[in-house]
């Protein structure tokens, strides 16, 4: 997932001409033609993206007063796809604001406050004869126009992307291509322009973005994967290995045993994702479990158990986006219903939320049904039967997310495996970060705030930042300490363990710029413009979840999906049911398994691309073959998806109990395990033993 698609962005979307000015006999000016500004954005992009850069036209039209106008608009128009032009107004007159297409049909209109701004929604462009738009403001006119293409379009990047990247194998060109197709869209169909924007546009963006925290997440991946290195080096893995051994002897057991680290680390995703793969991976591989399992463990256990707890850095996040859909949905009903949904608490909502989580729930009850049966279907049974017979923890020719080379994961010749020394560095690591999660949630919410609000507002990025330094300098201390390595040995080891991690970073680095790709052509406004019209509301939330999972795939990022769609479908659902029925609790659980809806298909989504950050850090986690980890889990992803689905989100709107339909859910995949699973023990030359 992308948590935050906000990125800056430096070239214009839109084009704008200033045409010569028409006077009105009448105007108040006195004969003075005020200066405006004018932006464009997508419609449901305001609050994840800002979609456009400014073109700065100078405007000396007053002796005495000289200002500047700019529109910033959608890097691509989609046929029939609605944006929004917002147009700020000037230091002392009101203006009357027109849009019209080429042929002078008005499109809307409005008048803008002097200092304020006017955000004319929903403008529609049906075919590219209506281009240029005619603004009027006042008595200025605007052209707006820019690359135009067919809705379908904004499907094809991410498209290209995943068909490519699992025909061939190979992760990195795939992405390139669909940022490449993007951005030559962006570009107005210019190849050589577009290869240009691939590197200026998204990649570079992509990695810089500390407002987002993309750059933070970089710096976490490699300063954790620094000490990873310190703590191979100094012997600490292979004490942890030795010290687990006798608790992990078998398979089943080893990956049990993950998937517990995993609900541990509950707070935060990414933090759950490397650590756990990181710690967990020497483990397993001398347990042969296969990188694929541990990958696929390793994802379907962060962001599930992040999404389900009622404290991580999740909620805040989700909470707020609840309370924007309940603000809105209340203006939906009247009477007693209006106020019952105004009064309504957007925290209670998301807790009620959790028992129609199925998705998530179910994902994490897969995992420990695989584990615990040992028995796995499809390439992922495969895999587990290549590596426990011994054949290689991943395929050959593999492109592995992370160095695992002897010279890298080996420890200093005669260095003693003490397993503390790996233990503490690790514990330094999540300390630092609940207590970092701690502290700046409560400087922002103040100390008397509940645990819940003072994780909400934490500052994640920083404190993982935090952890992952505290981890390398303990670590490091403590080779120093007890004289097991030397500061030109530390130093030798840490940066090898940058190195292992930087073909993670150069996909996950594609991966972002993939997902700004995706929002500069429309492919979330297309998407979720396919979700109005006229619907059964019974089936909203099966609708809601496909909707959902289809965005986040196609984007590689929850964060956004859930951004985009939970201000639009809880008052969908209202609208829905003509306003009546929620007071009651007739209709109430409509809402909650809409609302729930949106939270479990955008995690399913994400299990499901290859463009996904979460993803792509499993793959590096786990130092598997990207590429062979979205193969081998996306059958399972699908499983649990349709049965979720089925039993959950149409399920619970026909009346089954949401309770019933969770253990029919882990009922169902269990006699499929059963019946369609094969056991390793069966498959491989031999089942394997203790440590």
């Amino acid at each position: 997932m992308f948590r935050h698609a906000t990125r800056p962005t430096k070239r214009p979307g839109v084009f704008m001409r200033q045409q010569r000015s028409t006077r009105r006999a009448s105007a108040p000016s006195g004969g003075r033609t005020w200066p405006w500004e004018i932006r464009a954005a997508g419609t449901v992009r305001r609050n994840t993206r800002s979609l456009g850069v400014a073109f700065l036209v100078a405007a000396a039209v007053s002796p005495v007063l000289h200002a500047q106008e700019a529109v910033e608009g959608p890097k691509v128009i989609l046929s029939s796809v609605p944006f929004s032009l917002t147009v700020h107004g000037g230091a002392e007159l009101s203006a009357l604001v027109e849009v019209r297409d080429a042929g002078g049909t008005l499109l809307a209109s409005g008048t803008v406050a002097p200092g304020g701004e006017l955000e004319v929604r929903d403008v529609s462009v049906g075919s590219r004869d209506a281009l240029p738009l005619q603004v009027r403001i006042g008595e200025t006119v605007h052209e707006v126009s820019g690359p135009y293409a067919p809705a379908w379009f904004s499907i094809l990047p991410p498209l290209l992307a995943i068909a490519l990247a699992l025909i061939f194998k190979e992760v990195i060109t795939a992405l390139l291509a669909g940022i490449w197709l993007g951005a030559l869209a962006v570009a107005g169909y210019n190849p050589l322009q577009a290869t240009w924007r691939l590197v200026d546009e998204y990649i570079v963006p992509a990695l810089g973005d500390t407002d987002g925290g993309h750059t933070q997440i970089v710096v976490f991946s490699l300063l954790l994967g620094g000490m990873v290195g310190l703590i191979s080096k100094n012997g600490g893995t292979m004490g942890v290995v030795q010290a687990v051994a006798p608790l992990a002897r078998n398979r089943r057991r080893g990956k049990i045993a993950t998937m517990l680290a995993g609900l541990a680390i509950f707070f935060d995703d990414y933090a759950n994702t490397l650590v756990v793969g990181n710690t967990m991976r020497p483990i397993t591989d001398k347990l042969k479990v296969s990188r694929e399992k541990l990958a696929y463990v390793v994802d379907s256990t962060a962001a599930p158990v992040a999404a389900l707890v009622p404290i991580s850095t999740w909620v805040g996040y989700e909470v707020s986006l609840i309370g924007d859909g309940l603000g809105a949905a209340a203006g939906e009903a009247a009477g007693t219903e209006a106020a019952f949904i105004a009064g309504l608490s957007p925290y209670t909502v998301f807790i009620q939320t959790i028992p129609y989580l199925f998705y998530p729930l179910l994902a994490l009850a897969f995992v420990f049904l695989t584990s615990a049966m040992n028995r796995d279907f499809g390439a992922m049974a495969r895999a587990e039967a290549r590596a426990a017979a011994g054949r290689g923890l991943h395929r050959e020719g593999a492109m592995l997310a992370t160095d695992t080379s002897e010279g890298f994961v080996q420890a200093k010749e005669g260095a003693p495996h003490r397993w503390w020394n790996a233990a503490i560095p690790v514990l330094t690591v999540v300390l630092v970060v609940l207590g970092g999660l701690y502290t700046s949630g409560r400087a922002a919410v103040g100390p008397e705030a509940a645990l819940k609000d003072v994780f909400g507002a934490a500052d994640p990025f920083a404190t993982l930042l935090w952890g992952s330094l505290a981890g390398c300098l303990v670590a490091a201390a403590m080779s120093l300490g007890q004289k097991l390595l030397s500061v030109h040995e530390c130093i030798d080891a840490w940066v090898g363990g940058v190195k292992a991690m930087m073909i993670a970073m150069v996909i996950l680095t594609l991966a972002w710029s993939l997902g700004a790709v995706t929002t500069d052509v429309g492919t979330a406004d297309y998407l979720s413009q396919l979700l109005g019209g006229n619907l059964p509301i019974v089936l909203l939330p099966a609708v809601v979840f496909i909707t959902a999972g289809a965005m986040a795939f196609a984007t590689g990022t929850s964060w956004t999906t859930m951004a985009i769609l939970i201000p639009l479908v809880i008052p969908l659902t209202v609208s829905l049911a003509g306003g009546t029925g929620f007071a009651d609790g007739s209709l109430y659980g409509i809402l909650l398994a809409t609302t729930s809806s949106v939270l479990a298909g955008a995690i399913w989504g994400d299990h499901c691309s290859p463009i996904s950050d979460t993803t792509v850090l499993s793959s590096t986690a786990a130092a598997c073959d990207h590429v062979d980890h979205v193969r081998t889990q996306l059958p399972y992803a699908v499983l649990v998806g349709v049965t979720g689905l089925v039993l959950g989100s149409l399920g619970t709107s026909l009346g089954i109990p949401h309770w019933v339909a969770l253990l029919a859910g882990v009922a169902v995949l269990a006699v499929f395990l059963r019946m369609f699973g094969t056991p390793v023990a069966e498959i491989g030359e031999e089942a394997v033993g203790g440590g």
